[in-house]
């Protein structure tokens, strides 16, 4: 039979169950390698692989090594295989984990590919100890990172068998620091004996995979012999099976755990990652749980999502990535229907912030029948029911087809008991596991039952096992009559309204052995069917495709266009030659609020920027300032004024905004494709050259790094604004415009966020950055814009703006005295003295304040430094090297100071005069430098300067001397607001 699962490309027709169990793992598992569906670009380093057979404990192992190379140090990665596959199954994963810069070990399990030894379905004193072994040999390896000597940082994935030797692994070697385990097993005696019943056709399908019973540790052959022989398995078959579960060291595994299982799984099913779910937890470690649509019983395994979401847990716990998005504590694969042009099932996803388990917010259903049933198990228990048929998951995944309401399951009149409750008035969601009492009495002391829920439709019409799952249960004593609780299989369903549930207990069921004898089976309702519907668990509405609404509506909007275009032409207004090394120039502009007559968004507004500037545009919410970047990127038109880029009028379309490069009210990106295509298909739309695009220029200046290779539906909110910075910067745009860039960021990423703008602003270019954070304004920016109800209030550099109060900070070289301290309270200029950390607070008397000495005459606001027509400077004689908001100094942050030297020679009153007036230009030398930029000089104001004479004269040893006060000062007291 074929036992190829759906959507596996590129493997071999599998001609033995051995090659299914190995195909299940190899769709679900190990992605921590980026997009792996992203083809790798000529500049990815080629992935070198080294083959070597290590002996470990009397066996040899088959090994693959894969890195990248280089000196540089990563985490490591081991990769298992599913059972009856090797090490051969995981090498396109191994060659992207390399890639995206971990370096990879592969190996085939004991009994498997090249590797000698029996298998012993993970031992503790086998498969266990070998994976320690691989360890100690990553540990010696110079490009692997290591948490200390001898313990390396590593994290485990792997699918099925592969799956729980992640677990064991994290339980037995303390050194493994993340993993990712897939559509495996907690306890692997509760997978294949379920409530004491032996799960006979998996079990089966197990010695057949693993190339028969000899290939096993002779313990695990002579307990499959005697248990197959018997149909029931013994408290030493479970005991040996427990020790080699997860479940054996449920108190040691406490490191991060993405635990994957797969909805349609007879094998393994939801509640084996329940119950690890729950010990993991407990335990303090952070898990999260992903229900996917497949399982080990076929059905869509939803390969690139998971791989996805692995990569986004080992980059978050292995790489440290705090950015990194691990998806939400719980999330669900949802069937909604059917695709009308592939028959495909549609998929949705529904998440929770935390993991409801298999018991959350019970609803209970009354159920009807006669009171009490009777039926019979026949001899040889054949024939038998069927529900979940194991090893045809190659034929699309029948338990899925339960989702799409299609019915598979048999069940022999005569053979069983049924319970039915009332048709639903309204749609009913269970999520987790359904349970009801009932008293069993039985002809024989050897009882088993099987429980199952169906969902029935309107007058019995299609029947649906969901998942096509049932609870197999042996009752003991069951002779003289027992109460017993089903717990019913865990599952994710839509039972509509108008359908009703029906519970049925049958004796026999295809997958597992009954007993033999024929008996009689009398059942009796002792409650009501309880359902679990986890209401915190939320699915995203489905809608119709968004062309089915636009397309009509963009017709008719381009119809309407020719029209108009078609009737009239306008003259575009002649570009001025003078302004074509200035990026930006605003005058008189002016916008109203739409059908408003005098109510305006912006009004008069002007104002010009230079290159090499970051401008900050500040206002209150309701400035004007979004509009104000709406109109200048040619968004919006305004009602009056005029806006010009390089000399070029600004008007929809307009060529010169190719020299601009805009993020403004956040980005939009295609979620299933990586940041580094989302901003290729971008660049490809503006129809501009690829070599123009400048993009490893922009993702430097961005610093995504490797996140460049995942998709963007993994990304953080900090990930995605710089994301979106990069795309604004695609073409290395002479003027960058962003409002909020840092909307969302925590601390660390708006210090990246204001590294990225000043980068930018180094190469001569402009950044104009609209913002709330005003101590970030004050820290990234060089100029400023202050707006406030449409209008503008002040324009000048941050340091004039921040300058102009009343109180001096003088930073001290050494500290001083007391009674110096009141000598200088005594001077004229001098209200009070305080002493502060560095220094002295000095308040001047009133009506004294720092700044300019001179006021720009009303409506001339340039936000530049400009030399007078004569050519002479304005610069001080005295200046400091600064940074965007102030200058170094001894001052504290908050209050930078200018650092004052004075030439040899100098007097106290020359020095003071070279704080207030410009310094003449050599006729036969170069004019002095300009003022940069970002400096914040001590000048205009004759009491700072008469203040700074009387301290040298007092032997006040000066470090610095600057404004104290904070840009929010400055700001709320521009606009009206109080400190």
């Amino acid at each position: 039979m074929d036992l190829r699962l759906p959507g596996l490309q590129g493997l071999r027709r599998l001609r033995h169950p051995r090659r299914w169990l190995a195909a299940t793992a190899a769709v679900v598992v190990f992605a921590a390698a980026g997009t792996w569906t992203a083809a790798a670009s000529d500049t990815t380093p080629p992935v070198h692989r080294s083959d070597r057979m290590m002996a470990v404990d009397g066996v040899t192992l088959d090994t693959s090594y894969f890195t990248t190379g280089g000196s540089t140090r990563r985490p490591a990665v081991l990769l298992a295989h599913g059972f009856g596959g090797s090490k051969e199954d995981v090498r396109k994963e191994a060659q992207d984990l390399a890639r995206d810069g971990y370096a990879v070990l592969t190996w085939s399990a004991r009994g498997f590919g090249k590797s000698t030894g029996k298998i012993g379905l993970n031992d503790p004193d086998g498969e266990v100890k070998d994976v320690s072994k691989l360890i100690d040999w990553l540990a010696k390896q110079p490009d692997v990172q290591l948490d200390k000597p001898g313990d390396p940082r590593v994290g485990m994935a792997g699918g099925s068998y592969g799956g729980a030797i992640s677990l064991l692994a994290a339980g037995y070697d303390d050194r493994v620091d993340a993993i990712a385990p897939a559509i495996t097993y907690w306890n692997l005696a509760d997978a294949l004996f379920p409530n004491g019943v032996f799960k006979k056709l998996w079990a089966g399908i197990f010695i057949n995979s693993g190339g028969g019973c000899a290939k096993f540790e002779p313990t695990l052959c002579q307990m499959y012999d005697r248990v197959a022989e018997s149909g029931k398995p013994d408290a030493a078959a479970r005991a040996l099976l427990e020790a080699r579960s997860p479940s054996a060291v449920a108190t040691h595994i406490n490191v991060p755990t993405l635990l994957l299982q797969g909805q349609t799984d007879s094998l393994f099913p939801l509640g084996q990652a329940d119950a690890a779910a729950k010990a993991i937890r407990a335990n303090g470690a952070p898990v999260d749980v992903d229900w996917i649509a497949g399982g080990h019983d076929g059905g869509d395994m939803e390969t690139s999502r998971v791989q996805a979401r692995v990569t986004s847990w080992f980059d978050r716990y292995l790489k440290d990535d705090k950015n990194t998005d691990t998806g939400p504590a719980f999330r669900v694969t949802r069937t909604g229907g059917i695709d009308s042009t592939d028959g495909a099932a549609l998929l949705r996803g529904a998440s929770g912030s935390a993991y409801p388990g298999l018991e959350s917010d019970p609803r209970t259903i009354a159920l009807t029948g006669r009171r009490e049933q009777s039926f019979t198990n026949p001899a040889g228990a054949s024939p038998p029911a069927i529900s979940a048929l194991p090893g045809l998951g190659s034929t699309g995944g029948l338990s899925q087809l339960s989702s799409l309401g299609i019915g598979v399951s048999l069940d022999f009149p005569g053979q069983y008991a049924a319970f039915d409750s009332a048709p639903l008035t309204k749609s009913l969601r269970i999520t987790g596991s359904p349970t009801v009492t009932v008293h069993v009495k039985s002809t024989s002391d050897d009882t088993v039952l099987f429980g199952k829920v169906y969902d029935v439709g309107p007058r019995g019409t299609q029947q649906v096992l969901p998942s096509q799952l049932v609870t197999p249960l042996r009752v003991e004593g069951a002779k003289s009559g027992k109460d017993v609780t089903i717990t019913l299989p865990a599952i994710d369903y839509d039972v509509q309204s108008g359908h009703h549930l029906r519970l049925v207990l049958a004796s026999t069921d295809l997958g597992y052995a009954s007993p033999a004898a024929p008996a009689t089976y009398t059942v009796t309702l002792k409650s009501d069917l309880k359902v679990p519907t986890a209401p915190g668990v939320t699915t995203a509405a489905a809608t119709l495709p968004s062309w089915v609404w636009w397309l009509p509506l963009a017709g008719a909007a381009i119809a309407v266009a020719l029209l108009l275009t078609g009737r009239r032409r306008t003259a575009s207004t002649p570009p001025a030659p003078e302004l074509s090394e200035v990026p930006l120039q605003i005058t008189d502009l002016s916008k109203r609020y739409a059908k408003s007559a005098d109510r305006y968004a912006v009004r008069d507004l002007s104002f010009r920027v230079e290159k090499g500037q970051v401008l900050g545009l500040l206002g209150p919410n309701g400035a004007g300032k979004t509009t104000t970047l709406r109109m200048l990127m040619g968004l919006i038109k305004p009602d009056a004024g005029e806006i010009r880029v390089f000399g070029h009028a600004i008007r929809p379309g307009a060529p010169v905004l190719s020299r601009v490069g805009a993020f403004v009210e956040g980005a939009g990106f295609l979620p299933h494709l990586s940041g580094r295509e989302n901003l290729e298909l971008y660049w490809q739309a503006t129809g501009r050259p690829p070599e123009d695009a400048h993009l490893e220029e922009a993702l430097e200046i961005a610093g995504l790094g490797d996140a460049l290779a995942r998709a963007v539906r993994t990304y953080s909110q900090g990930m995605r604004q710089r994301l979106a910075i990069a795309q604004a910067m695609l073409g290395l745009p002479d003027l960058l415009i962003l409002d909020e860039p840092t909307n969302g960021l925590d601390p660390p990423q708006i210090r990246e966020m204001r590294e990225v703008m000043i980068r930018y602003a180094e190469a001569g270019r402009t950044v104009i950055v609209s913002s709330h954070l005003l101590a970030e304004v004050e820290q990234s920016c060089t100029h400023l814009v202050v707006m406030d109800r449409g209008r503008l209030v002040q324009a000048g550099p941050v340091a004039e703006i921040i300058g102009s109060g009343d109180t001096l900070l003088v930073g001290l070289a050494a500290d001083i005295p007391d009674p110096l301290v009141e000598k200088i309270a005594t001077l004229p200029d001098v209200e009070s003295v305080t002493r502060a950390e560095g220094g002295l607070l000095l308040r001047l008397a009133s009506g004294e304040h720092l700044g300019s000495g001179e006021q720009s005459a009303p409506g001339d606001h340039v936000v530049s430094d400009t030399s007078p027509a004569d050519g002479a400077s304005t610069t001080p004689r005295a200046v400091a090297t600064g940074t965007p908001g102030g200058v170094r100094g001894a001052a504290t942050p908050e209050a930078p100071g200018t650092v004052l030297t004075e030439p040899d020679g100098t007097t106290p009153e020359a020095l003071g005069a070279a704080l207030t007036e410009p310094a003449p230009a050599s006729p036969d030398k170069d004019p002095a430098p300009q003022l940069p930029t970002q400096a914040a000089p001590i000048h205009g104001s004759p009491a700072a300067a008469r203040l700074l004479v009387e301290l040298v004269r007092l032997e006040v040893p000066v470090s610095s001397v600057g404004p104290h006060r904070r840009l929010e000062d400055a700001f709320l007291t521009l606009i009206g607001g109080s400190a």
